[in-house]
């Protein structure tokens, strides 16, 4: 028992979060709903993606970009670590200018 939650703490602990996020000229970070999400696959530790880009002239049409962000949640982590690195998601966010 106290190896199954020793295990179970060591795969929280590494499967840590982490966020880029990216806005033009420096604008503050918004926390409203993105306009677009998506997890994208990555797979032996992010090096083959599934997919390599997030067309924002897609996504946006002819309004401007508010902000860009990827982001390994919790979850992206704890899958990453189950997994050892061999299927590695990433989230990835759009907001466009209303």
């Amino acid at each position: 028992m106290k190896k199954s939650i020793a295990a179970l703490a060591a795969v929280a602990l590494l499967s840590g979060c982490a966020t880029v996020t990216m806005t033009p000229d420096g604008a503050p970070k918004t926390t409203s709903t993105p306009t677009y999400e998506e997890t994208q696959n990555f797979f032996l530790w992010g090096l083959t993606p599934d997919k390599q880009t997030v067309d924002v002239v897609e996504i946006c049409g002819d309004a401007d970009v508010r902000q860009l962000q990827t982001q390994d949640t919790f979850m992206n982590g704890l899958l990453g670590a189950i997994t050892f690195g061999i299927y590695a998601p990433r989230t990835a966010r759009v907001w466009c200018e209303e």
